[in-house]
């Protein structure tokens, strides 16, 4: 069998990615020799040890990133900088800091003054998941022909770089190298902005008079439903997420609020051309999506 990439992988957060890494490493081998589950209660260790998807659950963060040669930050990004304090001092010289946060300007400000020198920091974004949370979501396909991104800051290591790569290579994802402040304008599009829609129309469909809402609900299409599928996303992490990607979230928000009020003016004017080319243009990206198996 191949070696492993790491003697040592620490996870700090067990929810749906880091529960679906713990199982690909259990089940492959190949990415890491032990690894360490971290989570902020024990309750939620007792679950990932019930499941046997880690080789140590540890509630201490400085036994758990103890002797790691690589640590990853799996929880909310808002919650990167505390935890990043709290570990830094006892990281090992050499080892790799790496996280799986949607936002990476945020993350490299937040993480990278903790570090101390001969430690690594490999930010990198898996673009897989579901709209569940917690040790039990995570399955070992969640990473399968997905996206992997990773944005190194200027002069990191490449051998450290090589080496995350491989590991999400191992889980079944696609990688790419990006700038920081361009992954943020990007994933602010394909994602952020897409999740902020959801729980606006959500809301406004819970504010509706009762009797309405209960037609709402009991008649949904399958366009509102797939915006509840969306909407029901863990709150704490699109909070920190929104919060965190201010700028380029914003910026698409009045983007698409543009768009929307030349929509709402074509529908009042009955300008049929302008509608069936923003329809038409959505079917084209849609089968562009399915071109490239990211649907």
């Amino acid at each position: 069998m191949t070696e492993p990439i790491f003697e040592r992988l620490v996870l700090i957060g067990v929810g749906l990615i880091g529960s679906s890494v713990a199982r690909i490493a259990r089940a492959r081998g190949d990415i890491a020799r032990v690894v360490v589950a971290n989570a902020r209660t024990e309750a939620t260790l007792a679950r990932v040890n019930e499941l046997g998807i880690a080789d140590v659950c540890e509630i201490d963060l400085v036994r758990a990133v103890e002797g790691a040669d690589c640590v990853m930050l799996c929880a909310p990004v808002g919650a990167y900088a505390a935890l990043a304090a709290a570990i830094g001092p006892h990281l090992a010289p050499g080892s790799i800091v790496t996280d799986v946060g949607s936002t990476k300007q945020s993350v490299i400000r937040d993480i990278g003054p903790h570090l101390p020198q001969g430690v690594h920091f490999v930010p990198a974004h898996p673009m897989a998941g579901t709209e569940f949370s917690g040790p039990d979501a995570g399955f070992v396909e969640l990473f399968r022909g997905r996206w992997c991104l990773l944005t190194p800051p200027p002069g990191t290591d490449p051998q450290a770089v090589e080496r995350i790569k491989m590991l999400w290579e191992r889980c079944g994802a696609s990688i790419s190298v990006m700038d920081p402040a361009h992954h943020d304008r990007v994933v602010a599009i394909v994602s952020h902005l897409p999740h902020l829609i959801a729980f606006t129309i959500c809301g406004t469909a819970d504010d509706l008079a009762d009797e309405t809402r209960k037609e709402v609900l009991q008649f949904a299409a399958s366009g509102f439903r797939d915006f509840t599928r969306i909407a029901a996303s863990d709150p704490v992490m699109w909070r920190d997420v929104f919060l965190n990607n201010r700028e380029a979230l914003l910026e698409m928000l009045a983007r698409f609020t543009e768009d929307a009020q030349a929509m709402a003016r074509a529908v009042r004017w009955g300008d049929s051309s302008y509608i069936e080319d923003k329809v038409n243009r959505g079917r084209k990206i849609r089968q562009a999506l399915l071109d490239l198996h990211q649907a």
